[in-house]
């Protein structure tokens, strides 16, 4: 299939114009776009990554780009690629590659400048697109325009040998079905991921947790998930996980008009278990940050409470969760801020109490009254101070 890519916003950029004229200033067809940003220029989707393939030796792109005054690093010379540092962000710029030997988690590549031949090295077909970044013209080896507009994810020659050269195209197959295909799916594609899957048990962790939650992040991966879990899948990576747990949420985020959020997609399918859910948090090697929210989601119960309270209290992100978790309205927090609670143990001791546990005391009783009551002003705190004073037993 000829064709062309449509004129999007960043084919038109003066920054990369000039890495193209860095890199091939007679036009001699040294460099094209390709991957995801071709992909998702042709389906409608705003472009975020910039990949550029080229005939040119790691050292020589390098070499072109240093000549032209355009900054660069050698992100990965043993694989080809280098970073162009442009005004517009990075762009991702690799030799022409084949593959020499793979073990399931690594490849030995060996340069190129087939167009075809890197082309048959990369994973699915509607990855391995390629632009001409003068003329738009599309270069397409294996069909890859048309299982686009099938929504049909497929993978470059048999599904079974590329899955051995790299068992995270198991995740890399469900993750592109998720935003791009459509059930029925690929017979062979899925036959071989649910054969295979166990080989997901020797990836790292850390690609592993990437790559779900990048799934997970899908405007509706519910239908993906799923999936996975008929084929096997999902049990050899996350086996704790409820896929029917996840459609509630999509509506509820859908219906509060809420971005998709990977993290909180991944509480929903786990069971309310904050011990369990820093397990797995751990498993898949989330941030510090990421394992509390993760945890905090999990102490859910089916009341959540007054839901400004309960901001307040877990902040507005956690809170949100728990809501949205609960399938509860997020209108109270619109446009809300938690307050800052004004009372401070000085001015507690400024009333003749004694420094030490029954400030602390006092202070956590006042707050707790103040949040009940709906953060009220400054003089009702201190009516509230005055009343828990006058409680305190006579010494």
């Amino acid at each position: 299939m000829t064709s062309s890519l449509p004129a999007a916003p960043w084919t038109r950029r003066e920054d990369l114009a000039e890495v193209v004229l860095a890199l091939d200033p007679d036009g001699e067809g040294l460099c094209r776009w390709v991957g995801g940003a071709v992909r998702d220029t042709l389906v409608g989707i705003a472009v975020k990554d910039i990949d550029m393939a080229t005939r040119l030796l790691p050292e020589e792109t390098l070499a072109r780009l240093k000549a032209a005054g355009i900054k660069a690093i050698p992100t990965g010379l043993a694989h080809g690629t280098v970073t162009a540092l442009t005004a517009g962000g990075p762009v991702e710029i690799t030799t022409l590659r084949r593959d020499v030997e793979t073990d399931g988690r690594h490849a030995t590549v060996a340069f190129s400048t087939d167009w075809r031949e890197d082309a048959a090295r990369r994973d699915f077909t509607i990855n391995a697109l390629y632009a001409d970044p003068r003329t738009l013209e599309i270069s397409d080896y294996f069909g890859g325009q048309a299982d686009l507009a099938a929504h049909r994810v497929r993978f470059i020659g048999d599904a079974e040998t590329r899955i051995r050269e790299d068992y995270l195209r198991i995740l890399r197959y469900f993750r592109f079905h998720a935003r791009f295909g459509s059930l029925p799916a690929d017979a062979e594609a899925e036959e071989a991921c649910a054969r295979l899957a166990p080989g997901l048990k020797g990836l790292s962790r850390e690609r592993v947790g990437w790559e779900l939650l990048r799934l997970l992040g899908h405007p509706d991966p519910a239908p993906t998930l799923r999936r996975m879990a008929e084929l096997g899948v999902l049990a050899q990576i996350l086996p704790e996980a409820d896929p029917e747990a996840l459609p509630p949420l999509v509506a509820a985020e859908a219906c509060e008009n809420v971005a998709p959020d990977s993290l909180r997609r991944l509480a929903a399918i786990l069971p309310p278990d904050p011990p369990l859910a820093e397990q797995v948090a751990a498993r898949l090697r989330l941030s510090t940050a990421q394992k509390k929210r993760l945890a905090t989601a999990a102490a859910r119960t089916s009341e959540t409470g007054e839901p400004r309270a309960l901001a307040y209290r877990l902040g507005m992100t956690e809170a949100s969760d728990r809501l949205l978790l609960a399938g509860q309205s997020l209108a109270p927090l619109a446009g809300w801020s938690p307050p800052t609670f004004p009372l401070k143990g000085g001015a507690i001791v400024a009333r003749g109490i004694g420094a030490g546990p029954m400030v602390a005391r006092l202070l956590r009783t006042v707050e707790n009254r103040w949040i009940d009551e709906g953060f009220p002003d400054e003089e009702r705190i201190e009516a509230m101070l005055q009343e828990e004073i006058a409680r305190l037993p006579s010494t």
